[in-house]
């Protein structure tokens, strides 16, 4: 350990005021009181328990049932995560280092050997390279999508049909919302991470928290990271929509990509709504889109019911039995019309191939004739597509039908209808 000229108690309140002065604590006044208290006993050498944080930090009771409030636990495990990231950050040069050891509730300090930084970065996990390489995918994708445009007279025609005509007639912003998945780390005994995982009842760093602080037991294996990821299917679909969007000055200026995750009440009561994405991403979404609709979703989002005739379309998997032969899976558009006048468009699907057809069909003058003739000048309907693919190529599509939607029940009749997962 190098020489500092400096007592442990130095370079503690030292190290303190630089996390304090980092954002690295977060804007979360709670974490921000329970790092202040944890530095204060640490500096007076007085030796604390969880009880005293809950009543210190959270104001809990004296009486509270630790073994069924983790809200000590998940702060604590939040708090060190925060420390480590600043160390492996702007502070990787610090000359001391601020820890919390497991199984206590105490801060210690460490000085450290600056120079030692020099020596070779640690190898970055090869799970996260992976996702960082989907993500420059998808952008590059999505880059090609807003700079590549069709001739304007080959989509004049797509211009002009139920749902796109009215995007290019009145004037607000148009959000197009691509659904997005949020994912964390397992780790292992080392505190590594070594699997991403995808868990749809969590799909916040919120949720995650409340997740661990009704299940305390996983509190040192699931780690946020800060990730999210989008299907691969969005940017292709993405390439299609906005060739048609782009085709025209009428959109110039309005047109706004968000995620999903991210989509309000008050985005979606005042401006044109665009979503991309599977069924399972539609967020706020997902009860609009189907509370008029004549279908819904079974027991997984790889099924969807009809609800008049009661058929089952299921979607096939076979990522491990390719030999079997194509697979089926199943397209989903729709749009009606918003609380203030405004268009929603859902192009969406069971799985990637699907969204891709699908995309395809709502923006090709071909597919949109086809919708055409069997909408009969509705602006409310929703058409479910079969997608025969190999190998995640399309090989051929049909439009199985085409439904009016009761729009009138999309904004004012409480959805009753259960989704996986509830």
């Amino acid at each position: 350990m190098a020489e500092t000229g400096f007592s442990q108690a130095d370079l503690l309140r030292s190290q303190a005021e630089q996390i304090r002065a980092s954002e690295f604590l977060g804007r979360s006044a709670t974490t921000r009181r329970l790092f202040d208290f944890l530095v204060e006993r640490s500096l007076s050498g007085t030796e604390t328990r969880e009880m005293d944080i809950a009543v210190e930090v959270f104001d809990r009771r004296e009486a509270v049932d630790l073994t069924q409030d983790a809200s000590v636990r998940v702060y604590i495990h939040r708090l060190r995560r925060r420390l480590e990231e600043y160390y492996a950050g702007p502070g990787r040069e610090e000359p001391a280092r601020l820890s919390m050891p497991k199984g206590s509730y105490r801060i210690e300090v460490q000085a450290t050997d600056v120079a030692q930084t020099d020596g070779p970065a640690p190898r970055p996990n090869r799970m996260i390279l992976a996702a960082l390489a989907l993500a420059i995918v998808a952008l590059g994708a999505l880059t090609y999508a807003i700079f590549v445009r069709q001739p304007d007279d080959q989509l004049l025609a797509a211009r002009r049909s139920v749902p796109w005509s009215t995007l290019f007639t009145d004037k607000r912003p148009i959000f197009i919302a691509v659904g997005d998945y949020y994912i964390f780390g397992e780790t292992d005994e080392t505190m590594n991470v070594r699997r991403l995982v995808r868990e749809y009842s969590i799909n916040s760093r919120e949720g995650l928290y409340e997740f661990l602080m009704n299940s305390p037991e996983h509190l040192e294996k699931y780690v946020d990271l800060g990730l999210r990821y989008l299907p691969t299917s969005v940017a292709f679909a993405m390439n299609d929509v906005l060739n048609l969007l782009n085709s025209s000055d009428a959109t110039k200026g309005r047109i706004k990509i968000v995620l999903a995750s991210d989509l309000t009440a008050e985005m979606m009561k005042e401006n044109d709504i665009i979503y991309i994405g599977y069924l399972s991403g539609l967020g706020k979404l997902r009860d609009p889109v189907f509370a008029g609709s004549r279908y819904t979703i079974g027991s997984t989002y790889d099924e969807i019911v009809d609800g008049v005739t009661g058929q089952k379309y299921i979607a096939g998997i076979t990522h491990n039995f390719p030999e079997r032969g194509p697979t089926r899976d199943y397209g989903f558009a729709s749009t009606f019309t918003g609380p203030s006048g405004n268009r929603f468009v859902v192009i969406s699907g069971t799985r990637d191939v699907a969204i891709r057809h699908t995309a395809k069909e709502l923006t090709d003058p071909a597919g949109l004739l086809r919708l055409s003739v069997q909408t009969k000048s509705e602006q409310a309907f929703d058409a479910l597509y079969g997608v025969d693919a190999i190998d995640q190529l399309n090989m051929r599509g049909e439009l199985i039908a085409v439904s009016p939607i009761e729009n009138d029940k999309v904004w004012t009749v409480p959805n009753t209808k259960k989704f996986p997962t509830e």
